[in-house]
Formats: structure tokens, sequence, C-alpha cells
């Protein structure tokens, strides 16, 4: 049996606190080492990563959040192309968009927030960033198994 191809992209400026989490959910699944898993730290999501998403059969985004009190796992789908968000940066319908109208392919996505609280200068997480981190992490594991 065919195991599933996973990217976890992770996004956020880890040098504003708790926007970090993205990336640091990121780094923990690449030491996981699973030979049908990667990741991918970006500080935005941007338009060049879209041909990624046509690479794999399993997208996860995550993000921090900085609404909410727990970790959020959200089913994402492409946007009407009338819809699309070209503004400085693509939230992660946006990039499926366009993955889907320049390459034909889109793959199974989900979005990941993290509550975060500290969103200050520095480059470390808070204690309920951390806590959401271990959640996220649990959530990835269950959905690549």
């Amino acid at each position: 049996m065919n195991q599933k191809t996973v990217l976890v992209m992770g996004y956020g400026n880890p040098i504003r606190g708790d926007d970090g989490i993205g990336e640091r959910v990121a780094t923990e699944v690449e030491n996981w080492n699973f030979s049908n898993v990667r990741s991918q730290s970006l500080h935005q999501l941007v338009p060049e990563v879209a041909e990624d998403l046509t690479q794999v059969d399993v997208v996860i985004f995550v993000d921090a959040s900085i609404t909410g009190e727990t970790v959020e796992l959200l089913a994402v789908e492409p946007l009407e192309t009338t819809e699309l968000n070209w503004g400085h940066y693509l939230n992660p319908q946006s990039l499926l968009t366009l993955a889907k109208t320049l390459y034909h392919k889109t793959p199974e996505a989900w979005l990941i927030s993290v509550p975060g609280v500290d969103f200050e200068l520095g480059e470390n997480l808070s204690e309920i960033a951390k806590q959401g981190v271990t959640v996220a992490l649990e959530k990835i594991k269950q959905l690549i198994s």
C-alpha cells in the first residue's frame, strides 16, 4: 500500500514571539524523518510555493492565531478564481487556488491554527503557544497515520 505524501507548511515570523509557531511545528516535523513527510518553513505564503503543493497528496498549513483558545483543525478548499486574494501575502485558500489554476492539481488540504498570546519582538514562544505546538504535532500525526 502506498503512503500518501505529505507537506507540512509552517508559516509566520519567528522573531515575533508566538508568530513563530508555524516554523516551530515545521522544524519538529522535519526531525521526525518520515519518508513520506516533508516540511517547509516560510515567513509568509507566497506564489512561488504553489507548485510545491502539486507534488504531494496532502498539505497541512500551520499558523499562529490571535483569536481562539484551542488548536483548530480545518479542511481547506480552493476559492473560486474570482475570489483570489492577490495582496502582499496569500492565505491557504488562495495558494490552493493558484495551484489549481496554474497546475490543474490541488492536494487534500488542512489548516491547523494554534492560539498565541505574545506577538512582541522576541524568539521565544509563550507557554500557551508551546502547549499548542504539542497539540498541533499530535493532530499532524493523526492526519498522516
